[in-house]
């Protein structure tokens, strides 16, 4: 197999099989804590990505890491804010392929101040968003479906361009 590294494409139609397959690993979805209800509900999901592939508005990429797809990256609008958002497999953990990931797509977005959210105790997300340039601008709640109980998360910020450095 041909070693790449981190790579980001347009989101194929096959590529959400991926992602509703990564989104079965309960591990996975207790990290992210704001998932689906119901994460076995394959077409739910399956309108919730074609909705999200057919909004102009939504830049969003699948990250590809050595020739595999490891899931994907999203910018969007939440709560009047610009947003990032990014699911890395489990099998994937650890490997650095969320940071480069942001890296790599925190240049396709130009607007600033752009944010993101993580879960407090999702120290991985956290340091992935630091290491981007992000710092930590205020905290919120809300209830998360994947742990059935209200989370507290760390909101972030990146105020300038750091792709740019």
């Amino acid at each position: 197999m041909n070693k790449r590294g981190v790579e980001l494409r347009e989101v194929l139609l096959s590529d959400i099989q991926y992602f509703f397959e990564y989104q079965q690993d309960s591990d996975a979805n207790f990290m992210a804590a704001f998932t689906a209800k119901d994460p076995y509900d394959k077409p739910a999901f399956i309108n919730h990505w074609m909705m999200i592939l057919t909004n102009s508005d939504i830049i969003k990429k699948t990250i590809i890491y050595n020739g595999e797809v490891v899931e994907n990256i999203l910018n969007f609008e939440q709560f009047g804010n610009p947003e990032i958002s990014y699911w890395i497999s489990k099998q994937y953990w650890g490997k650095g392929i969320a940071t480069k990931a942001v890296q790599k797509f925190l240049p396709l977005i130009k607007v600033r101040p752009l944010f993101a959210r993580a879960v407090k105790d999702n120290l991985a997300s956290i340091r992935v968003l630091e290491k981007c340039g992000f710092s930590i601008c205020g905290e919120d709640k809300g209830f998360s479906n994947a742990r059935g109980v209200e989370v507290e998360e760390y909101l972030f910020e990146l105020e300038k361009d750091e792709t740019r450095k």
